[in-house]
């Protein structure tokens, strides 16, 4: 069965555009054009990833993301404008896995929707490890559930994808676009979207996240994982 893509856009054009591209790349897609119909949409038939415009009418992308991500893990791609840096931003905070920015190649968002898509189906590559642990920290790679004092951590598909991959690689520091080619598996970007993640993860998995004793920051260079056990 085809995976399922929810469209968010108010303009059709957009939607059109962008329908077309996402089924041509073999998947199943539903439109709508402002936050009220997402969220209705969405309830009455969950779809497996959510393109979401944050300009929208009415209730807008940042609010649906928010309201969606209480209860959903449901990836989440994001559309903004050029001048949407701070909402953009805001997005990552919340929890969404990926955005483009307005004006967009369709081809590069739908590349994009299936890179986010694959990470999402949690096939674990064969060289990681069926399980990462790290002192009272604990990754099931195969579930892809991370556990810290044997408590469930709520993880979006990136934040689980970089945790794993700084885990995995100890004591090594990655710049910020060496983490965007090896976790996100772009060659270009935004890099202050590692940065949010980086913030995020801390948030979840340091003691004090303002003092990191796990994910260091290697001025000059990017981040750095030290185990603690």
């Amino acid at each position: 069965m085809a995976e399922r893509v929810l469209v968010v856009d108010d303009d059709e054009t957009v939607r059109d555009v962008v329908r077309r591209y996402l089924e041509r790349a073999g998947l199943a897609v539903t439109v709508v054009g402002d936050g009220e119909s997402a969220l209705a949409e969405f309830a009455r038939q969950p779809a497996d990833l959510v393109v979401l415009d944050l300009m929208l009418p009415g209730i807008d992308g940042l609010e649906v993301c928010r309201r969606l991500r209480r209860q959903h893990e449901v990836p989440v791609v994001m559309l903004t404008a050029l001048g949407e840096e701070e909402d953009r931003v805001v997005g990552l905070q919340l929890g969404a896995d990926d955005y483009v920015t307005k004006p967009f190649s369709p081809r590069e968002l739908a590349l994009r929707v299936s890179s986010v898509l694959r990470r999402a189906r949690g096939s674990a590559p064969s060289a990681v490890p069926a399980e990462l642990v790290d002192g009272d920290l604990r990754l099931d790679t195969v579930a892809r559930q991370a556990f810290l004092r044997a408590q469930p951590l709520s993880l979006t598909t990136r934040e689980f994808d970089l945790l794993s991959f700084l885990i995995t690689n100890p004591g090594t520091a990655f710049s910020r676009q060496q983490l965007l080619e090896r976790v996100w598996g772009w060659d270009f970007g935004d890099q202050s979207t590692v940065t949010v993640h980086v913030r995020r993860l801390r948030e979840k998995v340091e003691e004090e996240p303002a003092n990191p004793k796990r994910i260091a920051t290697v001025w000059g260079v990017g981040y750095r994982y030290d185990r603690t056990g």
